[in-house]
């Protein structure tokens, strides 16, 4: 499963932010932005569960990450 993980970071942390988040297991690639997000993480886990996981337990724990919506990638 993919998704797009949008992050939200304190002022001043988005740069250190994409390359700690860049380099999880199961990232495959982050970039710092601008507008109301300041980091977009593209991920790829096995299932919903993985997913939750590598949001919850990791992205969420770098420092200056304050908030993130995560948008799985759909087939039509």
């Amino acid at each position: 499963m993919e998704a797009y993980v949008l992050v939200q970071t304190d002022v001043g942390a988005a740069a250190d932010a994409s390359e700690e988040i860049g380099a999880l297991e199961g990232v495959i690639s982050a970039e710092a932005i601008t507008g109301p997000y300041d980091v977009i993480a593209r991920v790829e886990t096995e299932n919903v569960d993985a997913l939750g996981k590598l949001v919850v337990s990791r992205i969420h724990l770098v420092g200056g990450v304050t908030r993130t919506l995560t948008c799985p990638i759909v087939r039509l």
